[in-house]
């Protein structure tokens, strides 16, 4: 895993060098093993490496091959290059390298754009055609390596942060109304193609995009998740899915040990990471390096599940780790987190991931991790309410979304209101082809958008942040696929992920499984309280907040005079959304 940037320019300008440097040093922590640059006059490509596959320089990048003419930058990892390595070489193909650089190169030249839809793994990649002059850019499946793009006079500049663009200069930093508008709607998710800059925008998983030297371009879909059943898929018992997707998940943790590095992994104690070390133990990790994190209990508020996390790793004989944070430590390191962030997030779980990814840096270089399992085998709460629904787009927002469009439009000042950004984009996905129950077109929306601007986004960031490469098995896309395939009653049975937690019985104690699903609060981020509750009023009271305008003072005044009486739905603050956003804004924009 690593942090890519570039430049192609169509006005036959040369790529300015400076600011490419500039994008690629911002990217310092995501690669810290190594670096490079590569401009041949309309193109600049750059990259910062972390080495997890072919340590040596033979998989440096950026990567040219001067036999065929292509260049590449690639972010992620594929875990099945191995094999198509092999396929390669039977049609004729040599190679130079040992890892997944130099494969991606060699696919697309005999392949051509199909290439992607024969990779497994994470990834995020520029790929330049030296004879026509084209790049291409591409982003895996399921989202979960980032691509961000801005067009800059004369041309268009990609990374894999949002800041590298923001310090390659040039990008209009005006707030982009309908990013707002999602992030204030949806807990900080902002779907492509937007972001809550109006300069800045995502390729979204699962797409291609050819720019030509002119400034052409062609954007295509390869991958869209289809919850169509076949009749046999219907009449299925649930044992034989339990297999099936036991199988299934078993493959996917076995891909993501590919690596020329140890494989730890991130055990919170819960059945999904539970699942995982019980997969990788059972696949021959010897000494498997695993960690929690745990806060203080605030409040009656658990704060940790370190008693499930050591039950799991007692269980498996894992070399375990326990990271105990106090909540000074955790509030001190805040503002390091905000300046993490690629994008505003407001999740609790963010300060916590990141304080757990600088700890387990410092043993481990790849983790897998279980985020994805509750968007892809039905674990949240609003899944029952939206069985058999005769509403399912109000059912949904209702359950969901952080505030109506009235208090949106009493909330935000009239130059940022539009029209009903957040409705308009639920019910677009759930007329969708390719799901017709109300449950299955919830998934879809949380698996294909919702995962991949929250959780996975966050995980990225976080670890990234301490150069550490986070793997998602529950993401692997023919799991997804399989998932996709298993009737909705299957998961909402046993309250949310049943055949999940059943299959799991074949491999984890039961004392993971039969319990309530826990999570991690930050009380002074729910409720807001003294120091961080004195920084968000300075972030929205102070004279950039004010030039800006983007809240009416009279919400913020009532939200600031009681914030433990504003949460939304999913009890979040809803003063720490404004704030968060005011304080990201100022830290990345001063």
């Amino acid at each position: 895993m690593c942090g890519i940037a570039g430049e192609i320019r169509f006005d036959s300008q040369t790529v300015d060098a400076d600011a490419l440097a500039r994008m690629a040093e911002a990217q310092a922590a995501r690669g810290p093993d190594g670096h490079g640059l590569f401009i041949r006059d309309t193109i600049g490509l750059a990259h910062r490496r972390l080495k997890v596959m072919d340590l040596s320089e033979a998989s440096a990048q950026p990567m040219f091959d001067p036999q065929l003419g292509l260049g590449l930058v690639f972010n992620g990892a594929i875990y099945n290059h191995a094999e198509l390595r092999a396929e390669l070489e039977g049609r004729g193909y040599r190679f130079f390298s040992q890892g997944d650089t130099e494969v991606l190169i060699k696919a697309y030249h005999c392949w051509g754009e199909d290439f992607v839809t024969r990779l497994n793994g994470m990834f995020a990649f520029a790929l330049w055609e030296q004879g026509s002059g084209q790049l291409l850019l591409g982003r895996d499946r399921l989202g979960i390596k980032p691509l961000y793009l801005a067009e800059v006079a004369g041309g268009l500049r990609f990374a894999s942060t949002l800041l590298a663009l923001l310090a390659g200069g040039g990008v209009d930093t005006a707030i982009d109304p309908v990013g707002l508008h999602h992030y204030l709607s949806f807990h900080a998710v902002v779907p492509p193609p937007h972001t809550i800059l109006q300069g800045v925008r995502k390729l979204a998983p699962g797409t291609l995009l050819r720019l030509q030297p002119d400034g052409e371009r062609q954007q295509r879909r390869y991958w869209t998740l289809d919850y169509a059943r076949s009749a046999a898929d219907e009449a299925r018992p649930v044992a034989e899915w339990q297999d099936l997707l036991l199988d299934a998940l078993r493959a996917a943790v076995r891909r993501r040990l590919v690596a020329d590095v140890p494989v730890g992994a991130l055990l919170s104690g819960g059945v999904d990471s539970s699942l995982i070390v019980g997969l990788m133990t059972e696949a021959g990790v010897a000494n498997l390096h695993t960690y929690s994190v745990g806060f203080e209990d605030v409040g009656g508020e658990k704060g940790n599940e370190f008693e499930y996390a050591d039950i799991v790793a007692r269980h498996f004989g894992t070399v375990h780790e326990r990271i105990f944070v106090p909540e000074q430590e955790l509030l001190r390191h805040l503002p390091e987190a905000i300046g993490a962030m690629s994008e505003p997030m407001v999740s609790h779980d963010c300060i916590g991931f990141y304080l757990l990814s600088r700890a387990v840096s410092r043993r481990s270089k790849v983790v897998q991790s279980g985020q994805g399992a509750d968007e892809v085998f039905g674990g949240y709460h609003w899944y029952p309410q939206l069985d058999g629904s005769a509403a399912p787009v109000d059912d949904y927002l209702a359950a969901f979304r952080d505030r109506d469009y009235d208090d949106y439009r009493a909330l935000v000042q009239d130059r940022y209101l539009g029209h009903d950004a957040s409705r308009e984009l639920v019910t677009q996905h759930f007329a969708a082809p390719g799901a017709s129950e109300p449950v299955d077109q919830a998934l879809r929306l949380d698996t294909t958008v919702m995962l991949v601007d929250d959780p996975v986004k966050r995980v990225d960031n976080m670890t990234m942040a301490f150069g550490l490469e986070a793997r998602v098995p529950f993401l692997d896309h023919e799991l997804v696929e399989l998932a996709a395939r298993i009737p909705a009653r299957h998961k909402l049975a046993g309250g949310g992920k049943g055949v999940l937690k059943e299959a799991a019985r074949q491999l984890i104690p039961p004392a993971v499984i039969d319990r309530p699903k826990g999570y991690f609060p930050v009380p002074a981020l729910k409720y807001l309280e003294g120091d961080t509750l004195a920084r968000v009023q300075d972030a929205l009271s102070s004279r950039a907040a004010r030039e800006r305008g983007l809240f009416r003072p009279a919400y913020v005044d009532r939200l600031l005079s009681s914030p433990a009486d504003h949460l939304t739905p999913l009890r979040g603050s809803k003063l720490w959304q404004l704030g968060l956003l005011e304080w990201w804004l100022q830290t990345h924009l001063a």
